[in-house]
């Protein structure tokens, strides 16, 4: 397959403040100039796809198209096995308008005590990207991280479900780790760490290379 390759301006399509800081992390050693959705003003359209990756394309669709410039757009989400995937591509409207993940994180441990679900709590992240041009051409990439999830939350960094998330073969949760540790891009070309930085490390190796 020929992937089509990224130079110049793209649109963040996102209106997520931790989500942009990430992508702007990603992206900053390509040399890429990075506008925020919102910046510019556009809308955020609803998300009405039933997998990450459809919502991730919709939302890079119509930031292209509104913009006129190419738009990487990221659906993610955190998967709990014992409640049946949740709350997965809900993961944001388990925050509600206010965006209080605090809360969400407390009816996830409400709901796992309420089943009677014993420890050790496997999850995952799941981070679907989406890279769109005006022309309607995209390209898909998927990242997914394995863990286990701890309660009460630790660490203070990151942002919405990281505090109860811990990867395999670690013992901090993402909200303890800095954007290094939980990118983990290595420079070897090994593996990287986090959902989204797993996905964009395939991005980049398609796209930006």
């Amino acid at each position: 397959m020929t992937h089509r390759k990224l130079a110049g301006r793209l649109v963040a399509a996102t209106h997520n403040s931790g989500k942009l800081r990430e992508l702007r992390e990603l992206l900053a050693p390509y040399a890429i100039d990075v506008v925020s959705a919102g910046a510019l003003g556009l809308a955020e359209p609803e998300e009405t796809g039933e997998t990450f990756a459809a919502n991730a394309t919709l939302k890079a669709i119509a930031a292209s198209r509104a913009s006129g410039l190419p738009a990487l757009a990221d659906d993610s989400g955190l998967c709990v096995e014992a409640l049946g995937g949740a709350p997965g591509v809900y993961s944001a409207r388990w925050a509600g308008e206010g965006k209080d993940f605090a809360a969400a994180m407390r009816r996830i441990e409400a709901e796992l005590e309420a089943m009677g679900a014993p420890p050790p709590w496997r999850a995952y992240f799941v981070s679907a990207l989406a890279l769109a041009w005006p022309d309607d051409h995209v390209e898909n990439f998927e990242g997914r991280v394995d863990g286990a999830l701890v309660f009460p939350p630790r660490g203070e960094r990151g942002f919405g479900y990281d505090p109860i998330f811990v990867p395999d073969g670690h013992d901090r949760s993402f909200g303890e780790m800095s954007a290094e540790e939980k990118h983990g891009l290595p420079a070897d070309g090994s593996r990287a760490l986090s959902h989204r930085a797993r996905a964009f490390q395939d991005l980049a190796r398609a796209c930006l290379g």
